[in-house]
């Protein structure tokens, strides 16, 4: 059996980010993980990712997708043209658990999507714990993921990060082959999140 550190934040959000990234960097080098899916919304925590893990094979930034949001415009493009430099791959899409058809069937007629939820089960845990599988089965379909070997997974509530998780990545259409393997850092408060 495996004695692993978590890191517990006292209080969510995005003051949490160098700390969430220094663990996930220590545990992934710990397991050999070279594969690293990182939650941005202007860039910034993949840019900071890039700067804290440099050592990763791969670093891909899952964005929100345009229209997500009424004000939302897409990541910063000088963040990420910086990030870009350091390797980093951006993907823009449809979100797998929230946001995507369903969600426009449910405000137009209602009920609940089965894939709300499952996004609203994770969020029992934490607001990252949903977006770090969301990003994770985004990553995936898009091919930028090599899926024989797990990867860490991180998000955070309402920006920046404070949720890191090692994960065994799966397609959307073979969701249920997800396996949360482990928890890195985690908020135990998570006021204000959606």
């Amino acid at each position: 059996m495996a004695e692993v550190n978590v890191k517990y934040f006292e209080i969510a959000g995005p003051q949490n980010t160098d700390e969430t990234l220094q663990a996930a960097a220590a545990r992934a080098t710990d397991l050999g993980i070279g594969q690293v899916v990182v939650a941005t919304t202007t860039g910034k925590t993949a840019l900071r990712a890039a700067e804290l893990i440099p050592d990763m094979d791969t670093i891909v930034a899952v964005t929100l997708h345009a229209g997500l949001w009424e004000v939302y415009a897409g990541p910063d493009a000088e963040i990420v043209t910086q990030a870009e430099e350091k390797g980093v791959k951006f993907l823009t899409g449809v979100h797998a658990l929230m946001g995507s058809v369903a969600s426009a069937i449910q405000r137009e007629f209602g009920g609940l999507p089965a894939e709300e939820i499952i996004a609203r089960t994770y969020y029992t845990i934490s607001q990252g714990t949903k977006v770090a599988v969301e990003c994770m089965i985004m990553a995936a379909d898009a091919g930028l993921l090599r899926m024989d070997e797990d990867i860490v997974s991180i998000a955070g509530t309402n920006g920046g990060a404070d949720t890191a998780m090692v994960v065994k990545p799966t397609f959307s259409n073979k969701f249920f082959e997800c396996r949360v393997r482990e928890f890195i850092a985690l908020p135990r408060a998570d006021e204000g999140a959606h």
